[in-house]
């Protein structure tokens, strides 16, 4: 089976993310479980592909985005689930069953949604690419598949793989340079000192004079820091090799993307990747393609951080669909919404328990699923600017359009292409603002207040609800601006 899902058949999420007994206490307690018969289970994962591979990634949509909340009588009942538990009325609310994909098949699942394959890929062509990136890091294109007949596809692949560079020996480089990467070991303390020498006789002869090995080396031990705090929860991380591997898969694509380097909180984003794909080079490719979607809310300088474009997307749609909740946070000094930055950093980590985000992210990235996200990324390796989808809602079929997550769908419609600055998430949070709008207006005296009712969504936060009313309010902006 291409791709091998890890897991057995277990069906309680504590055995696939199995928490330190220590620390149950102290993590965000997790509301969802995989609702049999509902949920993309391993079995109807593999009844979607054809016998040749290709994939019916319309079904596998469906089944994931299916449990956003569809009546008003099952937003009532959620709704007042919540309230009676804050309330104390419930002490223990009973957990939401979720649909989503299940446990045992997510990393599989995933690198579908982020756009590593190509559902119109067979299980032939998948697996020489997923042996080429096993052996290679650089980005450079495939072939466009609708130009080959099946045999010349193989070949021209081949080719390209033949050009590439090794990933072992593109490790073995990073190896030269420390010689601790890739030995399931990792460091947490500087190797460059502050006079500007090296604190490791290894170093000896490496060219520091470089400015991006030396960038790169003084950045090695901060993952490391990082690593160690990273969901040190859970008993995945009481293992030094596993705590090594995500270290590795994090040094490697900053030797890669030297312009942004390492930025806290990547550690946050590879986390999961490192935990659901057993195979490094997977967990690397898996990482680089959801930060296709983030890395520019990485880029920071003296002046700015890169997330402020979508806090300044986020203030111009709070604005549009709820003028009077942003006049009041505007008049507390938050009309920048700076109190949203974590939220928009780490996609809701903080906020959900692990297993809940898990089921957010795909949950997010089901509705943001664009079938064409994987021929996008390749062109846009091959190019100084990144590619562009030219279709709209109007050009496309019925049948077209079920190949698209009801978010981007939606976008497609309107005809909105800014998907940096519109993404999901943005609306995401405009969605918790508006569920706790009512709290906002009547207890919020200063900026700390709102971070004090942000900061109650922990545990708490409906990922269903939030999605399907992240729906309504981009449908509210999009129709609002474009009569504007």
């Amino acid at each position: 089976m291409f791709g091998g899902a890890k897991g057995g058949g277990a069906t309680e999420l504590d055995a696939f993310y199995p928490i330190r007994p220590e620390c149950k206490a102290d993590v965000p307690q997790t509301r969802f479980k995989p609702r049999a018969g509902k949920t993309l289970s391993e079995r109807r994962w593999h009844a979607s592909f054809t016998q040749d591979g290709h994939l019916d990634i319309a079904k596998v949509l469906r089944r994931i985005q299916r449990g956003l909340v569809k009546s008003y009588q099952e937003l009532v009942l959620v709704e007042l689930i919540f309230l009676l538990k804050i309330s104390g009325v419930l002490i223990e609310a009973a957990p939401l069953l979720a649909y989503g994909v299940h446990p045992s098949i997510k990393g599989v699942v995933w690198e579908f949604l982020l756009g590593c394959y190509d559902p119109n890929s067979t299980f032939e062509e998948r697996n020489l690419l997923k042996e080429q990136r096993s052996t290679s890091i650089r980005l450079l294109p495939l072939p466009d598949a609708s130009a080959y007949d099946h045999s010349s596809l193989l070949l021209a692949i081949t080719a390209i793989t033949a050009a590439l560079e090794k990933y072992n020996t593109w490790k073995a480089e990073c190896q030269r340079v420390v010689n601790v990467i890739g030995t399931g070991k990792f460091i947490t303390t500087p190797l460059i000192g502050e006079d500007g020498q090296p604190t490791d006789n290894s170093l000896i002869g490496v060219p520091l004079s470089d400015k991006k090995v030396l960038q790169w080396v003084q950045t090695l031990h901060q993952i490391g820091l990082d690593v160690v705090r990273t969901d040190r929860a859970l008993v995945f991380y009481e293992s030094e090799t596993n705590q090594a591997k995500l270290w590795d898969v994090l040094s490697v694509y900053t030797w890669l993307d030297d312009d942004i380097g390492y930025v806290q909180g990547m550690n946050d984003i590879c986390s999961p990747m490192v935990i659901l794909l057993e195979n490094e080079a997977d967990s690397f490719w898996c990482f680089e393609r959801a930060m296709r979607r983030m890395r520019e809310n990485f880029r920071t300088s003296a002046s700015s951080m890169g997330v402020q474009s979508q806090l300044s997307t986020l203030s111009q749609i709070m604005k549009t669909v709820d003028p009077k909740l942003h006049q009041h946070l505007d008049d507390l000094d938050g009309g920048e919404y700076l109190f949203a930055f974590r939220m928009l950093m780490v996609l809701f980590r903080r906020e959900f328990s692990f297993a809940d985000t898990l089921y957010l992210w795909e949950l997010m990235w089901g509705m943001e699923y664009n079938p064409n996200i994987f021929s996008l990324y390749e062109k846009s390796d091959s190019e100084s600017e990144p590619a562009e989808a030219n279709e709209n809602a109007h050009t496309l079929s019925a049948k077209s359009l079920k190949q698209y997550g009801k978010f981007e769908r939606k976008n497609l419609t309107i005809g909105n292409t800014e998907q940096q600055h519109s993404a999901l998430a943005v609306f995401l949070v405009a969605s918790v603002l508006e569920i706790k709008n009512r709290r906002i207006l009547k207890e919020a005296k200063g900026v700390d207040d709102v971070v004090k009712i942000l900061g109650d969504i922990t545990s708490t936060l409906d990922a269903k609800k939030a999605c399907t009313e992240a729906l309504k309010i981009q449908k509210k902006y999009l129709t609002k601006t474009k009569k504007a």
